[in-house]
């Protein structure tokens, strides 16, 4: 790219590489009720900053989803704190929190009949006045987004028409849209092939490293994750560790993650293979 030369990142574009968007500390994460309390996992540390993409990953049942919806505000903690830009969660509104978080879950959309446009403008919600007015600026970031995820091809369509891949791509134009500093998704790759698979994590990543975004998602899928990640969360019985993939890898995470009679991780490919 020419120097001073425009991209299509330049309206997301702010000096945030250093910053620190989000911070756990000293957080427990389960479930209470009156009969009922249930530690996942206690004690967890960490910090995530603009222009990082950040995978979670552990076996099934671990605790990811239960720890993405704790850091989004969806389910109280059982301890400790989460900041968002430095700011407890607890005090944000709804309204505030919707303007520097961004969420995109595999949760099916209520009303399937909205057009792939009105999904993405949906994303400018905090934003609008009380009766939903759409500005200027308001349609240059719904433009942007869309231009960035490169879906203008099948704006016209309805939600219900989209496959899985063109569908995951519009809620993520949505997020981007929404224009924060934090954008947490659950699972994105889920349903779809390793084709589109890769092309999601590869926005995704593009999107951290243009557009300076904090994006944190949950994942199967491991092998692409140390691929495409900056940092990889790994999630244990024995608790969390973060770190770089390679960091990971020198350290011998990869190899207890799963019960070694199966499954063994290979080092140098970086990839799980089944034991013959």
């Amino acid at each position: 790219m020419v120097a001073g030369e425009k991209t299509k990142y330049d309206f997301l574009m702010t000096d945030k590489s250093l910053n620190k968007v989000l911070s756990v500390v000293d957080l427990s994460i389960g479930y209470k009720s009156k009969s009922t309390y249930m530690e996942v996992c206690k004690q967890v540390n960490f910090d995530l900053y603009a222009g990082e993409l950040i995978g979670l990953v552990g076996p099934n049942g671990i605790g990811k989803s239960t720890l993405i919806r704790t850091i989004c505000k969806v389910q109280p903690e059982l301890g400790g704190s989460v900041l968002i830009n430095r700011k407890d969660l607890k005090t944000y509104s709804q309204v505030d929190l919707a303007r520097v978080l961004s969420l995109v879950l595999t949760d099916p959309l209520v009303t399937q009949s909205l057009s792939v446009w009105e999904i993405v403008a949906l994303g400018r919600q905090p934003y609008t006045n009380w009766i939903g007015k759409i500005t200027p600026k308001d349609k240059e970031r719904i433009n942007s987004a869309i231009e960035i995820t490169n879906i203008s091809k099948f704006l016209d369509k309805k939600a219900f028409e989209l496959s899985d891949g063109q569908l995951q791509k519009v809620m993520i134009a949505r997020a981007l849209a929404q224009d924060t500093d934090l954008i947490i998704l659950d699972e994105p790759t889920t349903h779809l092939d390793l084709h589109h698979k890769a092309r999601i994590l590869s926005l995704l990543k593009s999107m951290a490293d243009n557009a300076k975004k904090c994006i944190l998602f949950s994942s199967h899928e491991i092998d692409l994750c140390i691929e495409m990640c900056d940092k990889l969360i790994i999630m244990t019985n024995e608790g969390i560790k973060i770190n770089t993939p390679d960091q990971h890898i020198s350290e011998g995470n990869f190899d207890k993650l799963f019960p070694s009679d199966l499954i063994e991780f290979d080092s140098d490919k970086k990839v799980y293979r089944v034991k013959k």
